[in-house]
């Protein structure tokens, strides 16, 4: 093997080996080889994305990375349909509970209201703003 450097790349086309390997590591340390990728996507009849609701499923949790939904689509209840989707989702795969993690100019209280409850929280993430960690026995 000739010299190893780290190297930058924002494309992320490595990203996939990396992920795969700790995967692989994972299951071997856990024996929990059952994942299931979850990404629910809002749509309009053009096709266009208007939002969506990004996660997983591994190890009796839904953890759910990103929700986002459009200016155009806030208000309407797509981001609470999609949450429901997410968690009926996690529960037929066998998840006892969910996490999640959002920050002070985010979405607290909406989650907070269907029942997510703050266990961890970093200050000044960034300056002047906080990022709550959020969990939901289902």
């Amino acid at each position: 093997m000739g010299a190893v450097k780290i190297v930058f790349d924002p494309s992320g086309a490595d990203a996939e080996t990396v992920h795969r390997h700790l995967t692989l590591y994972n299951i071997g340390a856990t024996g929990v080889s059952t994942y299931y990728p979850v990404n629910l996507f809002l749509k309009s009849d053009r096709g266009e994305t208007l939002g969506g609701l990004l996660g997983r499923v591994w190890g009796g949790w839904l953890h759910i990375s990103i929700l986002w939904i459009d200016e155009s689509q806030r208000g309407k209840d797509w981001g609470t349909r999609l949450m429901d989707e997410a968690e009926a989702y996690g529960r037929e795969r066998g998840c006892h509970s969910a996490s999640l993690d959002t920050h002070s100019f985010q979405a607290r209280g909406f989650y907070e209201k269907r029942g997510y409850e703050v266990f961890g929280v970093l200050d000044d993430y960034p300056e002047g703003h906080q990022k709550f960690f959020l969990k939901k026995k289902l």
